[in-house]
């Protein structure tokens, strides 16, 4: 292995995107030390609870899938989120908008001009999103406002102070923006999620620091009481559980055995050989995990708003609470359902049995057993629907098992997170990427793979 290692920095081309890759993840980490120089850091953390309580929770939860920092006021507060929404929006539109699906059909060009298209909502959205943080701060003394921004008659936060925490989370975003296109095109792996990444790693220290600070100060592991070994177990357990899951996951296929048709020409025969078409289990990825999370926020935050407009309608406060809080059984159904629906949904969108159907058909290849054409794409949506309910169970047992284990064995959620749930499910998935694509790169130099044994 640590020769294999040795060959990828003597390629000067491989070794030159990886340098690169790397100081671009270095500059977007020393940007979330750098905050909004009109607030206060340690009262926008106190106001989220530092990552405690439903609220706390939520946003830390977020955060691991933004590459953000929701709970402290810095020049990256909102990560690479609305970028990702963005994108994602252009996705969707492409299957029910025929000017977007012209242009993904058209090649390089049209997906120059979504990719501007998507700039330019990454913007749009970065000012709403910001607008709303920053009236979030500002709200109840929660941030410390320089003297210029105060109104000297009545005290109040004046205009300018918001629109300049606006520009400036708006700017750090668009900033995350760029260098994740630098990276998907002078470094290696894809650029935003190696952000989404490299902030996940960021983290674990601390998280483990929180797991093993207190063991310490006790004197020690021990079996038993509120700092025991039995806690290391199960974390370990839980980490080698996911990274084996989120492989076998990852690289599992339903194979579709396919067969090419015979052909004469002149004296020789081609064709007939027997192949397979690879079907993946995951066909979403971690998207429908994203998805969940970011739209349970929305209406927990919306509620609590109409709430502290209304504190007589007592039933919008405990909705709140029910769906914010990630212990409570509401609060799971409807991840898992949302997980669920967007795993399909997804698919659906990724997959088209149709277009594979008459693909095959045009290159003269068939499934045994199944006409070509309508039979051959009912087939294939038959086999899709089953293994994507397999994946979808998947991703839900990963997405609950962090609450189960805070819950149950009393473990900070936010160390159960990193280390047994999501977060390391989107580590690992992209580490995964990021060795294909070094790969892909050694085997065109005539290497063996890292992956490759011998």
């Amino acid at each position: 292995m640590w020769e294999k290692i040795r060959t990828i920095f003597t390629i000067p081309e491989l070794r030159q995107k990886i340098f690169l890759t790397v100081g671009l993840l270095g500059i977007y980490r020393l940007g979330f030390g750098i905050p909004l120089f009109l607030v206060d850091p340690n009262k926008t953390s106190s106001m989220f609870g530092g990552g405690e309580g439903n609220l706390g929770q939520m946003l830390e939860q977020v955060a691991i899938f933004s590459a953000s920092s929701l709970s402290q006021a810095t020049i990256f507060g909102l990560g690479i989120m609305p970028y990702i929404s963005a994108s994602i929006i252009f996705q969707l539109l492409g299957s029910v908008w025929p000017k977007i699906a012209e242009l993904q059909k058209e090649g390089e060009a049209g997906r120059k001009k979504i990719n501007e298209y998507t700039r330019y909502a990454t913007v749009l959205i970065c000012v709403i999103q910001s607008w709303f943080y920053v009236k979030m701060m500002a709200s109840g003394q929660s941030a410390t406002v320089m003297d210029r921004f105060l109104d000297p008659n009545t005290g109040a936060i004046l205009f300018g102070w918001h629109v300049l925490g606006v520009v400036a989370m708006t700017a750090g975003t668009v900033f995350l923006m760029w260098v994740g296109e630098q990276i998907d095109e002078y470094g290696i792996g894809n650029g935003i999620s190696l952000l989404i990444m490299a902030g996940i790693l960021a983290d674990m220290p601390g998280a483990a620091t929180t797991l093993i600070g207190p063991m310490i100060k006790q004197g020690g592991l021990e079996l038993g009481g509120d700092a025991g070994v039995e806690k290391l177990i199960v974390l370990a357990a839980l980490f080698v559980a996911v990274v084996a899951g989120t492989v076998f996951i990852m690289q599992g296929q339903r194979r579709i055995p396919t067969q090419s048709a015979k052909h004469v020409r002149g004296r020789r025969v081609f064709g007939g050989t027997r192949q397979y078409l690879p079907l993946r289990v995951n066909q979403a990825g971690v998207m429908p995990i994203i998805f969940a999370s970011s739209l349970l926020m929305f209406p927990s935050i919306m509620l609590g708003y109409l709430a502290s407009y209304r504190p007589d309608w007592t039933f919008l406060q405990y909705i709140s609470s029910m769906i914010s809080d990630p212990r409570s059984f509401v609060h799971t159904v409807l991840y898992i359902a949302l997980i669920y629906f967007f795993c399909f949904f997804w698919t659906a969108i990724s997959f088209n049995p149709k277009d594979v159907a008459d693909n095959l058909k045009n290159f003269g290849s068939f499934i045994p057993g199944y006409r070509p054409g309508k039979r051959t794409a009912d087939y294939l949506e038959k086999v899709m629907a089953r293994i994507t309910y397999v994946g979808a169970g998947f991703l839900a047992v990963i997405a609950i098992i962090p609450t189960l284990v805070s819950s149950l064995v009393d473990i900070d959620p936010t160390v159960a997170r990193f280390y047994g749930g999501t977060g390391l499910l989107i580590a690992v998935s992209v580490a995964f990427d990021l060795v294909n694509k070094i790969d892909s790169h050694l085997v065109m130099r005539n290497y063996r793979g890292l992956l490759e044994k011998g």
